[in-house]
Parts: C-alpha cells; sequence; structure tokens
C-alpha cells in the first residue's frame, strides 16, 4: 500500500477527495507535517443541502488542524469549492472531515473533549497547542448539540438550587430531574429567582416537556423561587428539602457564634466544635470548646442546642409526627432564645421556619430531595476550582452540563465518513475508538500510540 493510501484511509477520504502531498516542515518547533488534499480538475461535488452532485463555482484554500502524527503537529490544507446547485443555487460545500464552520478535524475534536471530560480545559489547550477560547467552542459546540437533543416529556420531578460561578454574588441556577439515578442535570441559567424559573419553563416545553406534567418541585426557602414556581407550575406542589432547613440554622447559629466572639474571648476550637454535630466525632480541642461553652452559659452553645433540636424533628417517622415534633421545637426553641440581641439571628431562622413549614412538612410525604443537587454542586465547584475560575458564565455552564447532563451517549456519537469509506468493516470502529481512549488516559505518548496503532491496523487490513 502507498503512503498516499495509507494516509487516506486513516483520514476516512471519501470520493471525489484524494491526497495530493505531504511535506514536512522541519523549521517549526515542534515540526509540522502538512497534508494537501483535492480531487481532479472537473470534479463534482454534493450540495451541502440536498447532496445532488454539483459542479465546483469557485475554491477557497482551507486548513484544519488534525491529531498529531507522532511527535509532530499536523494540518490537513485543501481548496474547497463553492457549489452551484440548480435548486439551491451557490453554497460551499461540506468536507467529510471537519464539521462546517471549524477549523479542526473531527477525530481531533473527538480527542478534545475526551481530554476535557478528565482536566481543565486550559490544560488541555496547552497540551494541543492552541489557545484554551479555540478549545472552549469545540466544547460548547458539542455540549450545546447534546443538550438540544434531550427528551424532557417525562419530566415531572424537579429539583432547583443555585451555585456560585464567581465571587460577588454571581450564581448559576440549575435544575434537575429527579428521577433520573444517574447525570441528572437538565438546564442550568444565569442568575438567580423568579426570572430563571420562566427561562425554564420555556426551555422545558422546547424540548418536548409540559410545565402541567411537573407535579413536584424541591427548592430552598427562597421567596423569588417559591413565587416562580406558584406561577409557571400552578399543578406542582412545592418541598422545602431539609437540607435547606438545616443549613438555615447552622448559618443562624454560626452568626451568632461571629458576634459573641466581638464581646468575649471563645474558646479555640469553637467553629468546628460548633457546626459538627453533637455526635459527629471531634478532636480533644474542639470537645474541651465545646463543654466550655456550655460551663459558661454563652449564647452560642444556646444557638448549638437548638441547632441539634433539629434531628429529633428529622427522625419522625410520619407527617403527623413530625408535626407534632415541629411544633414544639418550636416552643422551647422560643423560650432558649428569648429576648437576647445575640440570639437575634436564631429567632430570624426560627421565624422562616414557622412560615415554611407546611412545604416543610411535605418531606414526609415527597420522596424527592435536594441532596443529590447538593453533592453534585461540591463536583461542580471541584472543577471551577481546578480551573481557577471561568472566563465566563457560559464556559460554567457548559462544564456543568458535561459533568452532569445525560449526555454521554450523545457525545459519544460515531464519526460516520470514517466508516463508509470502501474496505473498512464496523468492526473497525472498536478499534479506532480504543486509540482514541489510549490518548487521554496517557497524554504525552498518546499521538505516538495513535500513529503506531493506526499505521499497524492499515499494514495488516492491506495485507489482507
Amino acid at each position: 500500500m502507498k503512503a498516499e493510501d495509507v494516509f487516506a484511509l486513516g483520514l476516512g477520504l471519501t470520493a471525489p477527495w484524494k491526497l495530493l502531498g505531504q511535506t514536512l516542515d522541519t523549521d517549526k518547533k515542534p515540526f509540522e507535517l502538512r497534508l494537501e488534499i483535492g480531487a481532479e480538475r472537473g470534479a463534482k461535488y454534493p450540495c451541502p443541502t440536498c447532496g445532488a452532485l454539483c459542479t465546483a463555482h469557485d475554491f477557497e484554500e482551507m486548513t484544519w488542524r488534525h491529531l498529531n502524527f507522532f511527535q509532530h503537529f499536523c494540518f490537513l490544507t485543501a481548496r474547497v469549492p463553492r457549489v452551484k446547485c440548480k435548486t439551491h443555487g451557490i453554497h460551499r460545500t461540506n468536507v467529510p472531515w471537519s464539521r462546517p464552520g471549524s477549523g479542526f478535524t473531527l477525530l481531533f475534536e473527538e480527542v478534545v473533549m475526551a481530554l476535557a471530560r478528565e482536566m481543565p480545559v486550559n490544560a488541555v489547550a496547552r497540551h494541543v497547542g492552541v489557545t484554551d477560547q479555540r478549545i472552549w467552542r469545540i466544547i460548547h459546540h458539542y455540549v450545546m448539540r447534546a443538550m438540544s437533543g434531550l427528551d424532557l416529556s417525562g419530566v415531572c420531578g424537579v429539583a432547583l438550587d443555585e451555585t456560585a460561578s464567581k465571587r460577588g454574588h454571581r450564581y448559576v441556577t440549575i435544575f434537575l430531574d429527579m428521577d433520573r439515578e444517574q447525570r441528572p442535570v437538565i438546564f442550568a441559567v444565569p442568575g438567580k429567582g423568579k426570572e430563571c424559573l420562566k427561562i425554564f419553563a420555556e426551555h422545558l416545553k422546547r424540548q418536548g416537556g409540559d410545565a402541567k406534567n411537573i407535579i413536584e418541585v424541591v427548592c430552598d426557602m427562597s421567596p423569588a423561587f417559591i413565587a416562580a414556581v406558584c406561577d409557571e407550575f400552578p399543578s406542582a406542589t412545592l418541598t422545602v428539602d431539609w437540607f435547606h432547613v438545616v443549613q438555615l440554622f447552622t448559618t443562624g447559629m454560626d452568626d451568632v457564634r461571629k458576634l459573641e466572639a466581638k464581646q468575649v474571648k471563645l474558646p479555640d476550637g469553637t467553629r468546628w466544635a460548633t457546626l459538627k454535630g453533637l455526635t459527629t466525632k471531634k478532636n480533644d480541642e474542639q470537645q474541651a470548646a465545646l463543654r466550655e461553652l456550655f460551663e459558661r452559659g454563652l449564647a452560642t452553645a444556646t444557638a448549638f442546642r437548638v441547632k441539634e433540636m433539629l434531628r429529633w424533628v428529622r427522625e419522625a417517622d410520619s407527617k403527623r409526627a413530625a408535626k407534632w415534633r415541629a411544633t414544639n421545637f418550636i416552643r422551647t426553641a422560643r423560650e432558649l432564645i428569648g429576648e437576647d440581641a445575640l440570639l437575634a439571628p436564631m429567632r430570624k431562622a426560627l421565624k422562616t421556619f414557622e412560615e415554611h413549614l407546611p412545604r416543610i412538612l411535605r418531606r414526609w410525604e415527597s420522596l424527592l430531595s435536594n441532596a443529590r443537587l447538593e453533592s453534585m454542586n461540591g463536583l461542580f465547584q471541584a472543577a471551577r476550582a481546578r480551573a481557577r475560575g471561568y472566563r465566563n458564565v457560559g464556559f460554567f455552564i457548559t462544564m456543568i452540563y458535561l459533568i452532569g447532563a445525560p449526555i454521554t451517549a450523545l457525545l459519544k456519537k460515531p464519526i460516520p465518513h470514517i466508516w463508509s469509506r470502501p474496505g473498512v468493516k464496523k468492526n473497525d470502529l472498536d478499534f479506532f475508538g480504543l486509540a482514541a481512549n489510549i490518548y487521554p488516559a496517557s497524554a504525552c505518548i498518546g499521538s505516538a500510540l495513535m500513529g503506531v496503532y493506526a499505521l499497524s491496523f492499515l499494514i495488516t487490513r492491506s495485507a489482507s
């Protein structure tokens, strides 16, 4: 088999395209392998709209970045024609090795997507030798294409919460399909509040869903969220997740500690001693701090006691029992808090709890919880920290989808033009998929392995 045939088969070239030549530019560092692709004079090309073979109207030379050939950068160049279709007029034809408008080959983009799931985008950009902006365009294209293919017609239970996108009270509101066991994120939108629910309702309709089918929404105690749920999802019952109840009183207790620390010297280890539960394992310093707080009768100890009383309410085995315990909790907490100015944050938390009690009690009738969303928020924030922040909120939302949305299968669609070439069997898909998976697993030698495996496969296929 000739070298031109090896490259043509590896690139998946289909008629009328063929490899015209190759040059290795040793003046560049790293070296650049340039493959020239073209067609015979007078060849006909498919119309991008109807596929009919048409004559060329004019040509434009274009270049695409391809996978490295061993350690060398590889570029494809071709004079791509505009075709003159009798039905659709003059349009630029599509090439089989790249999607329209992209400066990269499909195989290059496939590897970028694999790498992006394993490392920060800046690291991917450094490895492949292009700017991070161009990498983001690739990721954004495929992620949004996959998200547009989601079928939301069966969504009936939704959880929502906000997560920080940047410092300075900048948020993204995330929506989960509570019936999905894996990768449940179905939408994310910048900001938080009533407008986010309206945008989600419109998105749900576009993707085949119906606001009338939503029978339950799980969220926090935000007045804006609650008002929007009533407006946009009239058939839904609203459940306040227990996680946010605990968070409400924990935040109030910590605010009490901060206020009291300005007036008296608190024991060392107070912060983590109180943030942890009463039965949670503590070190010696934290145990000593908790004992001293109660011995001195400090306001922080009272706030801690109120926070821990929530466990008694949480352990109720029915809604009726929970209502009775919650009523007793409110009465006892009000007596403990009294009119102490330092305990004002706990009074505020208790008032909020009492106002939302009917929605909180729905937790004993509902099987839905925001715990999954809170755990996924940890993954999203870990990715943001690993990347040292994202340039804009759109990049962060793209990464949220890549991590948590049910689009894995949609992102792994095979590249059709390679397998349509004569002489390439369907089973060869397994080989090329293996090579693509080896690449991100060992970034330093991935391109060399791709070259070695591809050449050995092509030689074997030629011999047979």
